[in-house]
């Protein structure tokens, strides 16, 4: 057979396989029998033996999976992936309800419910109608990249075209649930039991095992199921007004859609929905945890916009979780990162919902009271929304055990503890030198979203504490290899490698500074925004309650948060001392970039000497240029460190430019 001929005769196998594929798990219609499917799989697979040049990542035959060296790189999402706020009985949902009407004014509102399936969350993205990224939903920035993996699962598309209704896109990144059905996990345990391995505690779990192994062969032996419920970004399409249009829009161009959806011209429709499928959840073939119910106008969404973490126009339903026994062990004291005492309850292990559970939040002081519960009480115990493990009731009193005491002192520095507000319920240790508080804040301090001093991990802080060698922030800015050194597992390159990390967080811009100090109720985004808007901690610093309540995105608490913790005597003593050590107190101006790399596409691969993947980001966003998670023709550079992926062979392939990170760095002068 002849090239052209054998290249015409590929293609048409290609396009065959992908629509009984469609017509098989999207439909659920088979057009044909598995043996005439297998016919058409093995001529494909010899002829691709026969022509190489004419391979594709996304044929067909490709679907079996291939075997990795190293876990999935971290790729950037084409729009932050949320995740969604809980409601735990019908009348918070209400609540929910109430609070979407007064945000849009009173305006009639339609809904989409659907069945939220306890899967995992994925980004599938499509370039010129080609599957090119599968990524984890990670923070919702970044996520892994599991392409290998969910090539391996039938039911995603791995070419979508013209046709069906559909048009080819430039970009395409919609958002899915990744799951196993109850019979597939069921027989993936058994046979791990025969092989000696221990059981996956439920699908979940299993699946998310799955969608991270290095053998993506394996991956698809585990037969993973797939549901697109939403999307990132649509470029090059027609406008989409509705949620129940998007839906049949990803039908059209072949994904797998849940037939369970349901759009509600009214809010008892939505409550219905939820009552109906709360009682049917065990017919469903995979394990569903509750119902999202999404606004269904995309306007009314813009509208009502988002928090830094949730959309304000969907929510979760969850459904009421299951229920065992158990008996408490003890009742124990935490000190947290802010010095919130919360009373924790040790368990005896118990299995709830496949998933054994040994200790159990008691939130707060007034719970426990609330609940008179203590040690040696038998109690129930649910999984709140299947997740959060919480004590309901006392079930049986236990004879000639003690009532449970609230302490009068920190467990940890024996300071009285106080109430901040008189309605508040949590009791807190006003101890800013609290060995527990310190600790746990200079984990956070040292985290990757803050400061990114890499190697200042858990272990490491706990060490410099018994030592004595931190008392502030600032006391890791004059640690020396000589102190170091005195600390278990440490030797010379550690100690170099440790100390070079903290120097170069000091480079690190206001925002960072502002997150990792730990301020109460300012998360990541308020801080960059707080960053963004002041400049400099000395403007920040000088502020009022007024000055920060005009911002958009911060409210009355955390205005109050920022102004009190600015004016503490504490607070002025610690950045004067981060000042001396020269720690960066200034967000970079939007207004000074320099536009070097307008409309410059980068991808990043492989491992950097000197610099972090972050920091090589915010490098190229600096100078206008925009980063990429995958490669494709309109890619203008690959920046390669060492142990480059598969990336580097598709550019290679693709002829797009591949630089090295000293290249990199002198394009941008650095």
């Amino acid at each position: 057979m002849k090239e052209l001929e054998s290249k015409k005769k590929i293609e048409i196998l290609r396009s065959q396989i992908e629509e009984h594929n469609y017509c098989y798990y999207i439909l659920n219609e088979p057009k044909i029998s598995d043996k005439e499917y297998d016919v058409f799989l093995k001529e494909l697979v010899a002829l691709e033996k026969q022509f190489p040049s004419f391979a594709d990542s996304n044929s067909p035959t490709q679907r079996v999976g291939v075997k990795l060296e190293a876990a999935g790189e971290t790729v950037l999402h084409q729009a932050k992936m949320y995740s969604l706020d809980n409601t735990y009985s019908l009348d918070e949902l209400k609540d929910w309800q109430a609070r979407v009407i007064k945000g849009l004014g009173g305006e009639k509102v339609e809904y989409v419910a659907e069945l939220k399936i306890d899967g995992i969350s994925a980004a599938l993205t499509y370039e010129k109608g080609e599957f090119v990224l599968g990524a984890t939903r990670g923070d919702g920035v970044t996520g892994e990249d599991v392409t290998s993996n969910l090539r391996t699962i039938q039911s995603i598309p791995l070419k979508i075209k013209a046709g069906r209704g559909a048009e080819i896109l430039n970009l395409l990144d919609v958002r899915a649930e990744v799951f196993m059905n109850k019979l597939d996990f069921d027989k993936v345990n058994q046979v791990r039991k025969k092989k000696g391995e221990a059981a996956f505690a439920n699908p979940r779990n299993a699946t998310s095992g799955s969608v991270k192994l290095l053998d993506s062969t394996i991956t698809a032996k585990r037969k993973l199921q797939c549901v697109v419920h939403s999307f990132g970004v649509i470029n090059g399409s027609r406008k989409i007004k509705t949620q129940s249009d998007f839906l049949n829009f990803a039908k059209k161009f072949g994904f797998p859609v849940s037939t369970y959806s349901k759009f509600c011209r009214s809010f008892d429709e939505v409550i219905s929905y939820c009552v109906e499928f709360q009682q049917k959840r065990h017919e469903i073939p995979y394990e569903v945890d509750g119902v999202v119910v999404k606004v269904n106008s995309f306007a009314q969404q813009k509208n009502l916009g988002a928090t830094a973490k949730s959309p304000r126009w969907a929510v979760a339903y969850k459904f009421p979780a299951q229920q065992v026994t158990t008996t408490i062990k003890s009742i124990v004291v935490q000190v947290g990162r802010t010095g919130v005492l919360t009373p924790v309850a040790e368990l005896e292990p118990i299995e709830c919902a496949g998933v054994t559970i040994s200790r159990a939040t008691l939130h707060n002081f007034e719970e426990v009271g609330r609940l008179g519960v203590k040690a040696g009480d038998r109690v129930l115990l649910e999984r709140a929304g299947d997740v959060i493990p919480k004590i309901i009731k006392v079930t049986e009193k236990a004879k000639n055990t003690k009532r449970f005491l609230i302490p009068k002192k920190c467990p940890e520095c024996k300071e009285n503890i106080i109430r901040v507000k008189e309605k508040d319920v949590a009791l807190r240790c006003p101890n800013p030198l609290c060995p527990k508080q310190f600790e746990k804040s200079l984990i956070h301090f040292a985290s990757r979203n803050a400061m990114d001093i890499e190697g200042l991990g858990d272990v490491v802080i706990q060490s410099l504490l018994e030592k004595r060698l931190a008392k502030d922030f600032a006391d890791i800015y004059k640690l020396d290899k000589e102190s170091l050194l005195t600390l278990p597992l440490f030797k010379d390159k550690k100690a170099d490698n440790l100390l070079m990390n903290i120097s170069k967080s000091k480079k690190q811009p206001l925002s960072r500074l502002l997150f990792g100090l730990g301020i109460m109720h300012i998360g990541q985004k308020a801080s960059l925004v707080l960053a963004q808007h002041f400049g400099t901690i000395k403007n920040l610093a000088c502020a009022t309650i007024e000055d920060f309540i005009v911002i958009d995105e911060i409210g009355d608490v955390m205005a109050q948060s920022l102004y009190q913790f600015f004016h503490q005597p504490n607070t002025k003593k610690l950045i004067d001392k981060l000042k001396f050590c020269s720690v960066n107190m200034a967000e970079p101006k939007k207004s000074s970039v320099r536009e070097t790399l307008k409309g410059v596409k980068f991808v990043l691969t492989g491992e950097m000497q000197s610099l972090t993947r972050s920091q090589a980001t915010e490098l190229i966003q600096k100078f206008a240029g925009e980063v990429i998670s995958s490669i494709s023709k309109n890619t203008n550079y690959l920046v390669a460190g060492q142990n480059p992926g598969s990336k580097y062979q598709k550019a290679k392939s693709l002829g797009v430019k591949i630089i090295n990170e000293q290249q990199f760095k002198e394009m941008l002068y650095v």
